[in-house]
This record gives structure tokens, sequence and C-alpha cells, in this order.
């Protein structure tokens, strides 16, 4: 054959042995990259930390003033050696569930609440027991609660669901927790904003919509990812709340 006559390229057939051989070796190529995926992955998710229900301090039973952000919160005005006076508690059900509707005609009322504490560092919220055990009204005389504005601010963080981030699940941050944490906002459970700058001397502000109301639907599409957002800030007690404006969200790279 002359070389104008040879073909371009010459191609080798495997047997059926070497065949199999080489599909094996790319198998546990591309299995090994997975494992190094997941590997990566894990040492980039944020450290989940030491949050979790405190079953360890029991039952909590403490008094105050039920107030709605339209997330209902307790300003605590008679304590006990874990949740002191003047300390601000966000409530919550039992599971992805809101007390609204137990908290709704208490409000601007001396309430009782028991349940057990979810706490991960400063931030905690009380998961009520069901029905009147959980919260009902009790009896004395109102005191004035005082709600401090601390104007406009622009933040950049991540928001969370409160309880999930308290301690109710791990990792209660980043990515993993985006599905999670969409159903408990769905269920009305108190949203965070964690930022990534202390405000007043906090992270964790609960976020609500520009006007007080339920945090935005456009909002859930950002929970879980690194943002920036601009609102105002008001101080409950010790319990930050951020009326975000759904129209500065924005992806951080």
């Amino acid at each position: 054959m002359s070389d104008d006559n040879k073909p371009f390229f010459v191609g080798y057939l495997p047997t059926p042995k070497a065949l199999r051989g080489l599909l094996l070796a790319v198998c546990v190529l591309f299995i090994s990259g997975l494992a190094g995926f997941g590997l990566a992955l894990g040492v980039a998710q944020d450290d989940p930390g030491d949050g979790a229900f405190r079953f360890d301090y029991g039952r909590q039973t403490v008094t105050g003033v039920v107030e709605l952000t339209p997330y209902p919160l307790l300003r605590v005005t008679e304590g006990n050696e874990r949740i002191p006076a003047g300390h601000t508690l966000m409530l919550a059900g039992g599971g992805k569930t809101n007390v609204e509707t137990r908290a709704i005609p208490l409000e601007g009322q001396l309430a009782q609440v028991s349940g057990t504490m979810l706490q991960r560092g400063a931030l905690d919220m009380l998961q009520l027991r069901g029905g009147a055990n959980g919260i009902s009204a009790a009896e004395g005389e109102v005191p004035q609660i005082e709600t401090v504005p601390l104007g406009r601010w622009k933040l950049a963080g991540e928001i969370c669901d409160g309880k999930c981030l308290a301690g109710a699940m791990r990792p209660g941050r980043g990515l993993a927790h985006k599905a999670c944490a969409n159903l408990c906002l769905l269920g009305k459970v108190p949203p965070v904003f964690v930022s990534t700058q202390p405000v007043d001397g906090s992270e964790f502000l609960l976020v609500t919509g520009p006007n007080g109301e339920h945090l935005p639907e456009r909002a859930y599409h950002y929970v879980a990812q690194f943002i920036s957002l601009e609102g105002d800030v008001e101080r409950r007690g010790d319990l930050l709340v951020l009326r975000m404006d759904p129209d500065t969200l924005e992806v951080l790279d």
C-alpha cells in the first residue's frame, strides 16, 4: 500500500476483557471524583456549631407580654434562672409550625408560656407545648413595653429559619439548609437574618417584610445564600427586628 492509500488513523479494538477493565477504571475514577467533590463541599459548608434542643434545661415556664411582629414574641417580665426578665423570646410550635393562632388573641396581654428551649450562642427560641399548656393568659398589670428604632442599615449575611438555626437541625446554615428552611418559613416559623457585622451588638435579627408583615415570598429565593439587603432595624428588648426592603436584595459573589 502506498503512503497515499494509508488510513489516516489506525484504531485498536480492545478485547472484551480489556474493555471491562477500562470501564472499571473509569467507574473508579468517577466515584473517587464524587467522593472528593463531596469532601470539598463538606469542608466548604458552614460549621453548624453547637445549636440544639436544650432538653437538659428541662421544661421552661415564664411570663411576659405577647407581641406580634407579625411573628409571635414574648417580652419576658417574670423569668427564671435560664430566661431572665427583660429577655425577648421567639416562639414556635412543634415541627415546622407556628403559634400565631394561639398568640393572636393574647397580643398585648400578659401570658404564661411553657416549652423547650432551642439555643445557639446568643440566639434562642421556645418551642411551645400544645394548647393552653403552651400559652395561656396570665393575671397582672401589663407593663409598658418600649420599641427602640435604630435607623436604616445595609447588611450582608444570610436569611435562615430561626428554629433550625437555633438547633432543631444540622446544618443550621448554608445551601444544604435551603429546602428545609423554606418549608419552615412557609409554615411561618420566625426567620432570622445572620449578619456578617454586628448590629448594635448582635449578629442575629428577626427579619420581616418592610411594613412588619411576614417575610415576602420573593425573599425565599435568597434563603441560604450570601446576600446583601437594606432595611429598618428596631430593638424589642434584647432582640433586634429587621424590616427588610425586598427591592434591595442582592446575591453577593
